[in-house]
């Protein structure tokens, strides 16, 4: 009996090692693809493929670093989360970015908005996140009793909800995320409660299908969202909110974006461009709203904080109808000084260098001929002003040595000048 124990014991520890020998938390797969499921940590290094065939945990007090060029294929079938309890650095390049995606056999009309795996679960253990020149697409699934963020209660901690791209809670912790892409995600893109947080020159688009914000913004939070392109998210390209019981007060400094057709898919009192609720403080300068539902729109039940500051935006509506909703006054749209919106159909033209103006506000299929510099006679070029400090101008530092600033201010509006 006591040899057939053994036997037992033997046969189940071969079995256990097995199941985890991609899956342990010193994984450091430098050298070669590999597939992963439970906890990891380590290195995914350059040009690698890594199959996630399951959610997959960074263990508090590790790390994982994926360098630039690798792609990491999510298994539509399992539809895997990434659970992020300790640091997660994503270090793409412009010429090779990291691909949080499917097989292209699955990038199909039917799963436009994803849905097909999770998305990025950063709890408050979790110190710092780095999103650089990373794609997130394809997205999105909805939790389940099963879910390994249900059963550690991270996120809204319930099943039945379409999870993020992004979910990040440590109001000392650092985000950034830089020169990436979200698209193809079935709900919120971004859902952030709390932390000192860069978001600057990322794309969003075709993303939202019954709701979602592209970036979502709760107390706990200070934010300088800079120089994004926001285009045809289902409800607000910002969602800025002091909700929640954390402190310090959620402030954010939203410039140079570029926001367009965002809103007008879900066609209730929400839908917009950039919602004030909660008493957030926000300041709004030099950013271009483009055939959007609304403008700067706050809750009237309850309203931003009034220390809040608005100037310099820029409002441009094809149609009357597009223009008659963003006048001050009118559905508790909100006005700054020296915003530049005019009362006619057409007025403001910003003359971006490549984009049909006429597209319809319904159209969430992003074209990459788009081109949304400023032509060299655009008046937009001039309508800016850099008479502001954002929260992180003077960087932030990672405990890894990296170091990130935020954008300073452009004097034009909107988040591309000349294209030379």
């Amino acid at each position: 009996m006591k040899n057939n124990f053994i036997i037992l014991l033997m046969s189940l520890t071969m079995v256990w090692l097995t199941s985890c020998e991609k899956a342990n938390s010193d994984v450091d797969t430098s050298d070669a693809n590999g597939s992963a499921i439970g906890e990891v940590a380590g290195i995914w290094s350059k040009g690698t493929v890594q199959r996630i065939t399951g959610d997959i945990i960074i263990p508090e007090g590790k790390s994982l670093t994926i360098e630039e060029g690798v792609t990491v294929l999510m298994d539509p079938t399992n539809k895997p989360e990434i659970v992020v309890l300790g640091n997660l650095y994503v270090l793409g390049t412009a010429e090779s970015p990291v691909k949080f995606t499917v097989e292209d056999s699955y990038k199909t009309k039917e799963n436009e908005f994803g849905k097909l795996w999770g998305g990025i679960l950063a709890a408050p253990s979790c110190k710092e996140l780095i999103l650089d020149n990373t794609y997130l697409e394809y997205g999105g699934a909805v939790t389940s009793d099963a879910s390994t963020s249900v059963k550690m209660r991270l996120y809204k901690q319930k099943a039945g909800e379409a999870l993020p791209a992004l979910w990040f809670s440590n109001v000392e912790g650092k985000l950034i995320v830089q020169n990436s892409t979200i698209s193809h995600f079935y709900e919120d893109c971004t859902y952030i409660e709390g932390g000192k947080i860069i978001f600057a020159n990322n794309r969003f688009f075709s993303n939202g299908v019954t709701g979602g914000e592209a970036m979502n913004f709760k107390s706990g939070s200070l934010a300088d969202v800079a120089f994004n392109l926001i285009y045809s998210v289902n409800t607000n390209a910002l969602k800025l909110s002091n909700s929640g019981d954390r402190t310090p007060q959620a402030h954010i400094f939203v410039y140079n974006n570029t926001m367009l057709n965002t809103g007008w898919r879900r066609p209730t009192a929400k839908g917009g461009s950039v919602w004030l609720e909660a008493s957030v403080k926000a300041e709004i300068h030099n950013n271009i709203f483009a055939n959007t539902r609304f403008g700067v729109k706050r809750d009237a039940k309850n309203p931003e904080d009034s220390r809040s500051v608005l100037s310099n935006n820029w409002y441009y509506g094809y149609d009357q109808l597009t223009v008659d909703q963003f006048q001050v006054g009118k559905n508790d749209i909100v006005g700054g000084t020296n915003d530049v919106r005019g009362k006619a159909a057409g007025e403001n033209n910003p003359k971006f260098t490549a984009y049909p103006l006429e597209t319809s506000v319904n159209n969430y299929v992003f074209d990459a001929a788009w081109d949304f510099h400023l032509q060299g006679n655009s008046p937009a070029l001039k309508a800016g002003t850099s008479a502001f400090k954002p929260h992180f101008s003077d960087g932030l530092v990672l405990s890894n040595g990296l170091s990130y600033s935020s954008p300073k201010p452009a004097t034009y509006v909107g988040a591309f000048g000349t294209k030379f």
